[in-house]
């Protein structure tokens, strides 16, 4: 993400180098910005930006480019980085509630790894920036993964958190699940306990059984089992994309098993990207 501008009339130009993505989401992160750093009116701007994963896919990509661009806005104007970032995630998670897009996406990428949210809500509040409502804690030994989906689907967030029936299905399954969670330390010792709720909250809110999910867990399933891993990695749904994550049933685990995997994917027709998970924010 790079920003730039002129002296003139506030506006944004919004410039995709690769996927194309939603050119309101940074409109509407800049009018949220101007409301609090001056600084930022008063400018043409213009925003490039790389999309390296599909939009509508449970994938965060919406809460990854709000804050990126804020930060982006404001270290154009040359204020400071802990100022910008705490702004950028505060900035980020309002533009989020606007738009009803991403379900806590913000608050997990402030804690960055193998994140629990423990409260709900921003990371980060008022003029001084101070830390929450929003907490949440997180971990990493940099575990492998593998996202996959189908090309040409998925649906936005707001389809299912503007939906009454979807919204309390979801909530109510998501409660069930933070209630284990939330329990206890959190560390790689908990990674089969994630492994379980992700399960479990996937089918007891019906997003399985939503847009053709299972059949798309039992592709990738199957793709497993072609590689020889059905042992060693986990097939989970994204929520709440139409998409998948592999993950090896070791967090320690170094990855040897990615190429086969994203090999045998491809022969049954999903598009497959390296990644791991994130060291802490």
């Amino acid at each position: 993400m790079v920003a730039y501008g002129e002296d003139g009339k506030l506006g944004l130009t919004v410039t995709f180098e690769s996927t194309e993505g939603d050119s309101e989401l940074y409109e509407a992160v800049l009018d949220a910005l101007v409301t609090e750093v001056p600084q930022v009116s008063g400018i043409a701007w213009g925003v490039s930006v790389t999309i390296s994963l599909p939009t509508a896919q449970g994938f965060g990509v919406s809460a990854s480019g709000a804050i990126a661009s804020a930060m982006a806005f404001q270290r154009a104007v040359g204020l400071p980085y802990e100022e910008s970032l705490r702004r950028a995630y505060s900035v980020a998670h309002k533009v989020e509630r606007l738009r009803s897009t991403g379900l806590g996406d913000v608050t997990a990428l402030a804690a960055g790894g193998v994140e629990r949210r423990l409260e709900a809500g921003s990371p980060y509040h008022g003029s001084e920036l101070l830390n929450g409502p929003g907490r949440a804690e997180g971990w990493s030994l940099t575990t492998p993964l593998v996202l996959a989906w189908r090309q040409g689907s998925g649906k936005h967030t707001s389809v299912y958190i503007d939906n009454p029936d979807w919204k309390r299905a979801i909530s109510e399954a998501g409660l069930r699940q933070m209630e284990s969670l939330s329990q206890g330390d959190w560390g790689p010792e908990r990674w089969g306990d994630l492994i379980q709720s992700a399960d479990a909250f996937s089918r007891e809110s019906g997003l399985i059984d939503d847009s053709s999910r299972n059949e798309l867990v039992n592709m990738a399933a199957g793709a497993v089992a072609s590689a020889g891993l059905d042992e060693e990695v986990e097939v989970m749904l994204c929520m709440l994309g139409e998409s998948i994550v592999i993950a090896p049933a070791d967090p320690a685990d170094q990855g040897e098993w990615v190429e086969s995997v994203i090999t045998e994917l491809e022969k049954v027709g999903l598009k497959g990207l390296e990644t791991k998970v994130c060291d802490l924010s």
